[in-house]
């Protein structure tokens, strides 16, 4: 229990933990449990000390109210499953249900509180509404703990109010991930390979902006390369593009050629005419990256690129993927995801895959998750946070 030392004897106690348990759902149906099975330490061990553990957390983006395709009802059979015991579901999040449920908590049972975003003070900008929603919450424990990584970077009820209000700690999820995040950004072993994938430059710009400085090499795949691409003068057929960013691309090029960085762009690129859906099978072609068809859009990065991009990570030292190199989804179009993953798992080093799709691809495609160094559970909050920015839900800890 020594991460929780703060909060002293748990014993006997009402322990309020905010975790990440929003993960994807087919139906009813969990297709990937990564974020629950890493929620699970914090819990057990609060449970095993003999706190009375209540879990607050959300899933998808239900606007305030309740949604029955939200529920964290599969979730809990699922914590349930991993904790070996079982947990009790409120089905509200601070009303009659959630106030009995938690009143028949015994020592080292755990409850959860059904989605904490089926309430409009959860998100709410309205510092009043919001802080109202955090004493309701406050009122149902005695301390809290926050191991929700992946909403460490919002000023919301659950992350950040209530711990203004209640004796708080860091969770072991949360101690871990900013441990491993500082070490990506203060003093990181060399060479330092960045790699950066996914749909957009604008997701990226922040990283880019704060990285290009600290890494040797940066890798750019996933949709957010043809932006690079046509601001290299190449044309990208129908392919994902931001020209609003085409300008600032232009910067990052020039910056990291002053700076000694290589900007290792896709020399090939895999195409089709159509997105993969289901009632079309995919026509995958390889064509350079310079020569984009009209009619088509890229969809992954050619094998030429992807061994490549596997080359420049022979010898790192220290590497942080987010994003893709493809549409993944579709194996026709996964060889560079899968290339990339490949490379870091052989990293004699600190591997850190970025969270988000980033980690649904290396669960998807059939990866050791022990053959990486770390697995982030929050890829906008491990973005943030490698932007330099200040995360409300860590700085209301340490305050």
């Amino acid at each position: 229990m020594a991460a929780y030392d703060g909060l002293g004897e748990v014993a006997g106690r009402r322990v309020l933990v905010r975790s990440d348990l929003n993960v994807p759902l087919d139906g009813t149906t969990i297709t990937d449990d990564g974020r629950i099975r890493a929620s699970v330490p914090t819990i057990k061990a609060l449970a095993d000390a003999g706190a009375r553990v209540i879990v607050t957390a959300h899933l998808g983006r239900p606007k305030g109210a309740p949604e029955e395709r939200y529920s964290l009802r599969p979730v809990v059979t699922r914590l349930g499953e991993l904790l070996g015991q079982d947990v009790a579901f409120a089905a509200d999040t601070v009303g009659e249900s959630a106030q009995a449920t938690v009143a028949a908590l015994q020592d080292g049972q755990v409850a959860v509180l059904e989605n904490v975003r089926f309430n409009a003070g959860e998100t709410s900008k309205d510092e009043a509404e919001r802080g109202a929603f955090a004493d309701q919450l406050a009122a149902l424990a005695d301390a809290f703990v926050s191991d929700g990584f992946g909403v460490v970077h919002r000023k919301q009820a659950s992350v950040y109010d209530v711990a203004q209000r209640l004796p708080h700690a860091m969770g072991a999820l949360v101690a871990k991930e900013t441990e491993v995040l500082r070490r990506l950004t203060v003093a990181p072993e060399r060479p330092y390979v960045v790699v950066l994938g996914g749909s957009k430059v604008s997701d990226k710009l922040g990283v880019i902006d704060n990285l290009l400085d600290k890494a040797d090499k940066l890798l750019i795949g996933g949709g957010m390369v043809f932006t690079f691409l046509k601001a290299q003068g190449h044309e990208v057929g129908r392919s994902l593009l931001e020209e609003d960013q085409l300008d600032t691309c232009r910067s990052y090029l020039e910056r990291a050629e002053q700076a000694g960085v290589e900007i290792l762009l896709p020399t090939d690129i895999v195409v089709d005419t159509e997105f993969p859906s289901g009632d079309r099978s995919p026509e995958p072609r390889v064509v350079p990256a310079s020569e984009i068809p009209a009619d088509a859009l890229g969809l992954d990065i050619g094998p030429d690129s992807a061994a490549a991009f596997a080359a420049a990570l022979a010898d790192a030292r220290t590497v942080f993927w987010n994003g893709p190199m493809g549409v993944f989804e579709t194996d026709a179009f996964a060889g560079g995801t899968r290339a990339v993953a490949e490379a870091l798992t052989r990293v004699d080093g600190l591997s850190v895959v970025g969270g988000g799709d980033s980690a649904a691809a290396v669960r998807k495609l059939g990866f050791d998750q022990a053959a990486f160094g770390h697995i982030s559970t929050g890829g906008g909050a491990s973005l943030e946070f490698l932007e330099g920015k200040e995360l409300p839900g860590i700085k209301v800890l340490e305050d």
